[in-house]
């Protein structure tokens, strides 16, 4: 993922700071919905034998333990590296989108640019798919890449963009996915929504990240939340519907407990310590010969 001007790496996940410079106070929208436990195991074990048994070079470690170790090792960081190329070109698609955006705003803007990165990667056809949809449906960006804070719960986050859309303010959030065995955008993940009401629930944005001013969260009065996956053969909008929209605040608040909770207790001290056996019983009799 990209990083926002105000977003710093801790131990403890992302935090924002209120300006510049500033010390890291609340956690991101992200690392608050990280706290949630998924398993990817089973995910990470199919990447390694899926890239294990298409190497070439497989049939002639055959009979040489060495070198079908080596190709083991390096088939076990597969699920890494996909991970590592998704997240780049989910930054490219990003940065591609924001670029847009701040063009159709009448901003500084580096559309030429970002389109050039993807196509240097043959990834030309997200632009192509998402510069359709924008067209399609008419959007007119009110805000990219916008920064939030909500002082109540304690965290903060950067939207990807706040735009109208047939009449309705909308805040949106943008997927980078790949494609289905028939060729279709990979289906979204629930949890978009908690970071889409999350955002929704900001009380505060950015104006100016060198000087630390804010303003009141202008968006939140019963916006339209839209998460939009993107990828090279469609674009699918879809809408968060409002009648989940508490349940899954209630969670993410939730995981901010977990988040709170859980570095309150890295931060006591150590929490197990080996201790001595009790003293060993007096030998029967000893008090009599004494």
């Amino acid at each position: 993922m990209t990083q926002p001007s105000l977003a710093h790496a801790t131990d403890h996940g992302r935090m924002y700071s209120r300006s510049i410079g500033g010390t890291p106070e609340v956690p991101s929208i992200t690392t608050v919905i990280g706290q949630e436990h998924k398993d990817l195991t089973g995910w990470a074990g199919h990447m390694a034998s899926a890239e294990l048994a298409g190497d070439a070079r497989l049939a002639n470690a055959v009979g040489s333990p060495a070198e079908l170790k080596r190709l083991a090792r390096q088939a076990s960081s597969a699920a890494e590296r996909f991970r590592d190329a998704a997240a780049a070109r989910g930054d490219r698609v990003h940065h591609y989108a924001e670029q847009v955006a701040l063009e159709s705003l009448g901003l500084r803007h580096g559309v030429g640019e970002a389109r050039a990165a993807l196509a240097e990667h043959r990834e030309s056809g997200f632009a192509d798919r998402f510069d359709e949809w924008w067209q399609l449906y008419g959007v007119t960006p009110l805000a990219a890449e916008v920064t939030v804070w909500n002082h109540t719960l304690g965290y903060a986050g950067t939207l990807d963009l706040v735009a109208d859309i047939g009449g309705r303010t909308c805040i949106i959030d943008f997927k980078t996915k790949g494609l289905t065995r028939d060729g279709r955008s990979k289906p979204l993940s629930d949890s978009v929504v908690m970071q889409l009401v999350a955002g929704m629930q900001a009380e505060e944005m950015l104006l100016d990240a060198r000087s630390g001013e804010w303003k009141p969260w202008p968006y939140g009065t019963d916006p339209v939340l839209l998460a939009v996956a993107v990828s090279e053969a469609e674009v699918v909008p879809n809408q968060a519907s409002p009648a989940v929209l508490k349940a899954h605040w209630h969670k993410f608040w939730a995981l901010r407990q977990v988040w709170e909770h859980s570095r309150a207790t890295e931060s006591a001290g150590i929490a197990l310590r080996p201790i001595a056996p009790p003293p060993l019983p007096a030998p029967a009799g000893a008090d009599a010969e004494q």
